[in-house]
C-alpha cells in the first residue's frame, strides 16, 4: 500500500477481507471518501477518518469517533445508512472507517452548479425530505442535532421512481445534551449558520434556520443575506461580523419567480428569523406549514429588532401531582417558595421573603426542566422560561441589555419565576480561558441583576448538567440560595413513575410495578418514560394488554441512557458543591444545601 497523489488507499486495497477499494472520490480536512465493493459485489461508500486530524469535540467521552457512534444509532429513509465500521492502522496512524450505503445520485450543490436554482415544486420536495430526516433525528431518545445542513450535505437518491433527498455527512453532528461550550464551528458554512451558532449555541432551532437557508438558496441561487467574504476566508471573526451586519437588513427576494407563492416566502422568512423563539418550534410545525396545514401571515420582518423575553402563559395542569416521588423537594418548595409567594404578609412578620433562587443539577434526563414547569403550574404566577439563545448575542453590550430587560419585565410583573435552562452556557466560569470578554460582561450583568432578587418578588431557577462549569459567584448567598441535586429516581420513585405512566393504559390487572422498578436500577426519569411508551407501542402492534413480561423485555432491550461511570462522577461533583463525602456504593438521594 503506497501513498497516492489523490488518496491514502490504492485501488484494490482490501479492508478486513470484506471491502475492496475501487475509486477515490474526495479528500476533506479530516477524512477521505472512496467507492468500495463488498463481497456480494455491491457498491458501497467508504469514509476513512484520521484520528489525528479530528478536533477533540469530534470524539465521545470514551474516545470513539462521535460521527460513527451517531450513525450506528440512526436509520431513516432520508438519512444516509451506516452498514459497517471499524478501525485501521495505516502508515503508523490510526483511522476509523465507516461503510455507508452508496447513494446513486448527486449532491444539491452539484445540481446547482449546472442549473443554478431549483423550481419551487422540486425545492419543496427536497425540503420536505430533509425535514422528515431531521424530525427523526430530533425525536430520538437523545436528540441529534446535525449542525451542518447545506446544499453540500444533501444528496438526491435517483435509484427509485422518484428522487429522494438524504442527509449525509455527520461530522459536526452532536447530541443535544452535549456541552455547548465545546462546540467546534471551524469549517461550517457561515451563511447557513443560525446567529446563535456563532456563540456555540446549537439546538433544534439552529437546524431549522439552516433548512430555511437551504430553501432560500435552492430558489434564488444564493444563500440568504449573501455578502462577498472570500478575501476574509482566514479571518472567521471578520466573516461572522460581515454576515451579522448583513442580517440586520430586511431579507431580500432576488428576481422573484411568479411561481413562488407568498406562503412559501412567509415560511422561509419564519425559518430564518434571527431570534430563535420566532422560528418554527419544531420540524413538525415546519412541515405542517409546507403542506398547507398552517397558514402564515406574510408580514415582512427586518429581523433587526431586539427580542424581549416573553412571558409564558402558565399551563393549566396537575402541578406537583404529575411528579412521581420527590416529596422532600416538593415540601421544601411549598414552604420556602409557594407559600411565601402566596402569603407575603405572613412571611414578612417573621422578616422572611422568598429565597432568591435555586440551582437544580444532576445527570441529563432526571427531570430538571419538567420539575420547573410543574412548579410553575403549582404556583400559577408569571413564568419566564429562558434558553441561552434568548439572551446571548454577538453584539457588544446586547447580551447585557437582554438580561436587564428580562429582569426588568419580571420585576414589573412580580411575583415571577425565571427558569434558566443550561445555566452553564448563560453564566460560565469567568476563570475559564475559553470565555471571551463579552461573555464575561454578560456574567457580570447577570450577577448584578440576581442580587437579592427575591426582595423584588422574582424567584430564579437554574438547571444544568454541568454545575462545575458555572461561575462560582452565582452560588453565593443572595443569588442562588439553594443547591439541589436531582439524581436518577430511587426504587420508590421508579415504582411511582411506572404507575403514573401505565395505569391509565390498557394493561394487565395487578401489573407488578415493583418488579419493573427493581429492573431499572440506574435508569433516569426520561428512560422510564421511554420504556413505558416503547412497551405500549409493542402492545398496540400485537393488539394485547401491557404485561409485566412485555415491559421487562423492553427494559432488557434498552440500556440506561447514562452510564454508571457517568452517574458516579456526579457523586464527586455533589461532594465538591455541597461539602459532603462522596460515596459511590449507595444510591444518592435528592440533596439540599
Amino acid at each position: 500500500m503506497n501513498l497516492t497523489p489523490k488518496g491514502l488507499l490504492q485501488k484494490g486495497f482490501n479492508i478486513e477481507g470484506k471491502y475492496t477499494v475501487t475509486f477515490f472520490l474526495k479528500k476533506g480536512s479530516y477524512a477521505e471518501t472512496y467507492r468500495v465493493k463488498d463481497k456480494e459485489n455491491h457498491t458501497r461508500l467508504l469514509k476513512l477518518i484520521s484520528f489525528s486530524k479530528l478536533d477533540k469535540t469530534q470524539f465521545t467521552a470514551e474516545g470513539e469517533v462521535l460521527e460513527i457512534q451517531i450513525l450506528k444509532e440512526i436509520k431513516h429513509p432520508n438519512v444516509v445508512s451506516l452498514i459497517d465500521s471499524g478501525t485501521l492502522i495505516l502508515k503508523g496512524q490510526k483511522f476509523a472507517f465507516g461503510i455507508l450505503n452508496f447513494i446513486s445520485g448527486e449532491t444539491l450543490a452539484d445540481k446547482m452548479r449546472r442549473d443554478h436554482t431549483f423550481n419551487p415544486y422540486d425545492s419543496k420536495d427536497v425540503i420536505c425530505d430533509v425535514l422528515n430526516g431531521l424530525e427523526y433525528l430530533h425525536s430520538l431518545r437523545i436528540p441529534v442535532i446535525h449542525n451542518d445542513i447545506t446544499n453540500l450535505n444533501i444528496m438526491t437518491d435517483l435509484s427509485g421512481e422518484n428522487p429522494v433527498a438524504k442527509i449525509i455527512d455527520f461530522g459536526y453532528a452532536r447530541y443535544l445534551d452535549q456541552s455547548q461550550n465545546a462546540f467546534n464551528r471551524k469549517g461550517l458554512n457561515p451563511f447557513y449558520m443560525a446567529p446563535e451558532s456563532f456563540n456555540r449555541v446549537f439546538s433544534v432551532q439552529t437546524d431549522i434556520f439552516s433548512v430555511g437557508a437551504l430553501y432560500y438558496h435552492l430558489l434564488f441561487g444564493l444563500p440568504p443575506w449573501f455578502v462577498e467574504v472570500s478575501k476574509y476566508k482566514n479571518n472567521a471573526d471578520r466573516v461572522s461580523e460581515l454576515i451579522e451586519d448583513e442580517r440586520r437588513k430586511p431579507l431580500r427576494v432576488i428576481d422573484t419567480n411568479s411561481q413562488i407563492t407568498p406562503q412559501t416566502l412567509a415560511i422561509i422568512t419564519k425559518a430564518l428569523s434571527i431570534h430563535s423563539e420566532n422560528r418554527f418550534t419544531s420540524t413538525t410545525e415546519f412541515l405542517k406549514a409546507l403542506n398547507g396545514k398552517i397558514i402564515l401571515d406574510n408580514t415582512p420582518t427586518t429581523n433587526a429588532t431586539v427580542s424581549k423575553p416573553s412571558k409564558k402563559e402558565v399551563r393549566k395542569g396537575e402541578g406537583f401531582k404529575a411528579i412521581a416521588g420527590m416529596q422532600e423537594l416538593k415540601e421544601l418548595l411549598q414552604l420556602d417558595v409557594i407559600d411565601a409567594l402566596n402569603e407575603p404578609e405572613r412571611y414578612a412578620e417573621y422578616g422572611l421573603t422568598i429565597p432568591n433562587g435555586m440551582l437544580l443539577y444532576g445527570p441529563p434526563g432526571c427531570g430538571k426542566t419538567f420539575f420547573a414547569e410543574k412548579l410553575a403550574e403549582e404556583i400559577g404566577f408569571n413564568f419566564y422560561q429562558i434558553k441561552p439563545s434568548d439572551i446571548q448575542s454577538k453584539w457588544v453590550n446586547q447580551s447585557q441589555e437582554n438580561i436587564a430587560a428580562l429582569f426588568k419585565e419580571a420585576k414589573e410583573n412580580a411575583p415571577s419565576i425565571i427558569f434558566i435552562d443550561e445555566l452553564d452556557a448563560v453564566v460560565p466560569n469567568r476563570n475559564d480561558s475559553n470565555i471571551n470578554h463579552m461573555n464575561t460582561s454578560a456574567v457580570n450583568e447577570f450577577l448584578a441583576q440576581m442580587n437579592n432578587s427575591g426582595e423584588d418578588g422574582v424567584f430564579i431557577i437554574g438547571a444544568t448538567n454541568r454545575p462545575t462549569a458555572i461561575d462560582p459567584a452565582v452560588l453565593r448567598a443572595g443569588r442562588l440560595d439553594k443547591i439541589i441535586y436531582l439524581p436518577p429516581p430511587d426504587m420508590e420513585a421508579r415504582k411511582l413513575m411506572f404507575r403514573l405512566y401505565l395505569e391509565k393504559r390498557p394493561r394487565e390487572i395487578g401489573l407488578d410495578y415493583e418488579a419493573l422498578a427493581s429492573a431499572t436500577e440506574n435508569y433516569v426519569s426520561s428512560d422510564i418514560k421511554f420504556l413505558s411508551d416503547e412497551a405500549s407501542r409493542k402492545a398496540l402492534r400485537s393488539k394485547e394488554r401491557i404485561t409485566k413480561e412485555l415491559v421487562l423485555q423492553t427494559i432488557k432491550e434498552n440500556r440506561p441512557s447514562i452510564s454508571l461511570s457517568e452517574l458516579q462522577k456526579y457523586d464527586g461533583v455533589r461532594a465538591k458543591l455541597e461539602g459532603i463525602k462522596s460515596n459511590t456504593t449507595e444510591r444518592p438521594t435528592i440533596g439540599f444545601k
